[in-house]
């Protein structure tokens, strides 16, 4: 019986991670509407938040937050962790990339012509808002909880900071180009989904680990947009410039930062 149970779950597992998570894309195309979901930032009007938009972050934070401490949570993750081990055949590092995938896209796509809801300045104030707070969100609690790596190497497991880089992106992503092609969106949440398999797949992090991350990063993103408005006053300069500023960020799984660019 146990050996049909974790079949069952080797089979399901995946799709229904990808199930909740995309679900976020066309829960919000439901809500749009009758509802605020992403505007065209304006630093003279203050943005409501929508606060159905709360319920699938919510939902993926509060099955991790559980996660540490339910018996049976914790067994699930050593069961999926048991069959991952079985099927690894070597570590697979490209989640360390894959992670700035869907960000970077912002920028890729704008560039190739097919123009973003937002301009450069205030797509670039909003993702680094986001990254900002999903920094300060995935290191405080990784030094707040103690939570084994699958691997043994640390005890900062909980969550998995490369899978809320990487959602947070595919978030950004899609409420950027959604009214181009949700397709856009979609592609993210593919990349960012798959990231946090291969973290899954390398033994470095459980799947409460990568299902919080999941939820840190797609609130983090929405986050930046509704403190755009306070955020903006502080880059507004009543001259016109032609200098552009950007801020690239970075996380090597111990330490968040970013790298300013300019161009004048």
């Amino acid at each position: 019986m146990n050996v049909f149970l974790i079949k069952i779950k080797k089979i399901f597992i995946l799709p229904l991670f990808f199930l909740c998570i995309s679900s976020s894309l066309f829960a919000q195309e439901i809500y749009k509407n009758i509802s605020i979901d992403s505007v065209k930032v304006d630093v003279n009007k203050n943005i409501k938040i929508n606060y159905k938009q709360l319920i699938i972050p919510a939902v993926l934070i509060g099955y991790g937050v559980i996660g540490l401490e339910s018996h049976q949570l914790l067994s699930f993750n050593a069961e999926i962790k048991e069959e991952v081990k079985e099927h690894i055949d070597e570590k697979i590092t490209i989640d360390d990339f894959s992670q700035y995938t869907p960000l970077v896209s912002i920028y890729v796509i704008d560039a190739l012509g097919i123009n973003s809801k937002n301009n450069f300045k205030d797509r670039t104030i909003i993702s680094a808002t986001s990254y900002l707070i999903m920094g300060l969100a995935v290191n405080t609690l990784k030094r707040t909880s103690v939570s084994e790596r699958p691997d043994g190497t640390s005890f900062n497991s909980f969550p998995s900071g490369h899978t809320a880089t990487a959602f947070m992106g595919a978030e950004l992503l899609y409420q950027e180009y959604k009214e181009k092609s949700i397709w856009y969106g979609i592609s993210g949440y593919v990349i960012a989904t798959g990231t946090g398999l291969f973290r899954m797949y390398n033994n470095r992090h459980w799947l409460s680990d990568v299902v919080a991350g999941a939820g840190i990063g797609i609130l983090s993103a929405k986050a930046g947009y509704w403190l755009y408005p306070a955020v903006s006053k502080l880059f507004t300069n009543k001259k016109e410039s032609n200098t552009k500023t950007a801020f690239i960020p970075y996380y090597d799984g111990k330490t968040t930062g970013f790298g300013l660019v300019s161009t004048f």
